[in-house]
């Protein structure tokens, strides 16, 4: 009888084993592949008549050199463009820290990022892994992206206007905004880690955009993200209503540290900005 209680106990534990092991490699093998829209309808009063049905499209955390090649951008591209957005956004962590830059992969990027296209414009902040990338920013100025790191463009369309702007990667309490002149009632601001909300909150913005997260790489059932990045450890989810901030944390398309996704596949969030 004790025999058996312990070969019963044997294969539970082997179940188990083998299950988790399954997991593990779905995550490494497929988890990683494939590629979703997001897709969100975000309803604030203060949003212009003309802007109606805006549509914003926003990319993240290629960390381009891990799982993210040169074919995969090719598609990443075009799904973006698919989207016909009329502002595209993306929100750091263009090359993974790993990833040693050389005039190759620089005119892949620029090649490929320069056709995306978009009604207003295209705009960008850095991520942490880009700040040890010198060649980041000349990548993405190249590509036409307009860089809004401690910068502001206004949109104008018909006789309403949009405020954007954005922070560079881990300024943390440094965080300051020239907002004494009268400004377009919606803002939208840019950043990459999501736990500067924290400090940015005071500012009323309307649309808050952020990144690295992942939204946890590795999620489970209920239980949600198991692992998450310094700066992304308050906020992770793909979205938070902080006051009447509507607040949008991109899940990216590529990979940090490990090349593993587990019920989190890659995405693009696209936003359809309503008033009602």
């Amino acid at each position: 009888m004790e025999e058996n209680k312990k070969k019963i106990k044997f294969k539970i534990i082997g179940f188990i084993f083998i299950g988790i092991t399954l997991i593990i490699t779905y995550g490494f093998v497929f988890g990683i592949k494939g590629l979703k829209i997001k897709e969100y309808n975000v309803i604030d009063k203060n949003l212009p008549i003309s802007f109606y049905g805006l549509k914003v499209v926003h990319f993240s955390d290629l960390h381009y050199g891990r799982i993210v090649k040169e074919k995969n951008l090719i598609k990443i591209i075009e799904e973006i463009n698919n989207l016909e957005g009329d502002i595209v956004i993306f929100t750091g962590d263009l090359i993974d820290r790993d990833t040693k830059i050389n005039s190759t992969i620089k005119n892949v990027l620029i090649d490929n990022l320069s056709k995306i296209k978009s009604t207003y414009g295209n705009y960008f902040v850095g991520g942490n892994h880009d700040l040890v990338k010198k060649d980041f920013y000349e990548i993405m100025e190249t590509s036409n992206f307009i860089n809004l790191e401690n910068n502001n463009d206004i949109i104008y369309k018909d006789d309403d206007s949009i405020y954007l702007t954005g922070i560079p990667s881990s300024v943390e309490k440094n965080i300051t905004f020239n907002l004494n002149k009268e400004l377009p009632k919606y803002k939208i601001l840019l950043m990459h880690e999501p736990d500067n909300m924290k400090y940015i909150s005071k500012y009323n913005m309307n649309l808050v955009l952020a990144g690295h997260s992942h939204n946890g790489q590795v999620r489970l059932p209920i239980i949600g993200k198991i692992i998450t990045p310094k700066g992304a450890k308050i906020y992770y989810d793909e979205y938070y209503k902080v006051n009447n901030t509507n607040f949008y944390i991109s899940s990216g398309l590529g990979t940090s540290v490990l090349d593993i996704r587990l019920f989190n596949k890659p995405s693009i969030n696209l936003y359809r900005l309503v008033n009602k």
